[in-house]
C-alpha cells in the first residue's frame, strides 16, 4: 500500500469514527420501555475496531514518515516545515490586513493613523512563503504517492 492510500484510509477512519460518535450520542438515552434505534453495545464494538485500525495505521504512517528521506530531510520534517510555514503565512496575512486598513479622517486636524510597516514589502515576503509552501506540499505529495507504507 502506498503512503497516500494509507493517508486516505486514515481520513476515512476518522470520518467513520466521527459518525459513530454521533450515532452513539443519539442512542445514549431512550424512553423507558423503548429500545434505541441502534444497539450502543454494537456501536461501541465497531468503535473499538476502528480505533485499533487507526492506531496501527497511524503508527505505520508515522514510521514511514520518519524513515522516508528527501533532500536530507525526513517526510516528518517536511510536514512540520509545511505546517509552520502555513502558520506564519496566516499570521502575516492577518497582520498585513490590519496594517493596510485605511482609517478615515473627518477633518484635517484629526490624528493621522499610519501603518507601522512597509506593507508592500512584507506582502512580497508572504508571497515568497506561499511559493515555499506550495513547493514543499508538492514534494510531500510526490513522496506520498511514491513511497510504500512500512
Amino acid at each position: 500500500m502506498k503512503l497516500a492510500e494509507a493517508l486516505n484510509l486514515r481520513a476515512d477512519i476518522a470520518k467513520r469514527t466521527a459518525q459513530l460518535n454521533v450515532r452513539l450520542q443519539n442512542n445514549a438515552l431512550c424512553q423507558e420501555g423503548e429500545k434505541p434505534a441502534e444497539n450502543p453495545a454494537d456501536l461501541l464494538l465497531e468503535l473499538n475496531e476502528l480505533i485499533i485500525q487507526q492506531e496501527e495505521l497511524v503508527g505505520r504512517i508515522n514510521l514511514t514518515n520518519a524513515k522516508t528521506v528527501s533532500d536530507g530531510k525526513t517526510l516528518t520534517e517536511l510536514i512540520a516545515h509545511k505546517d509552520c510555514v502555513r502558520t506564519k503565512i496566516d499570521v502575516m496575512r492577518a497582520f498585513l490586513d490590519a496594517a493596510s486598513k485605511k482609517v478615515p479622517r473627518g477633518l484635517r486636524s484629526e490624528i493621522r493613523i499610519l501603518s507601522t510597516v512597509n506593507v508592500a514589502e512584507l506582502r512580497k515576503q508572504v508571497d515568497a512563503l506561499e511559493k515555499e509552501f506550495r513547493e514543499t506540499d508538492v514534494k510531500i505529495q510526490t513522496l506520498n504517492w511514491n513511497t510504500e507504507l512500512l
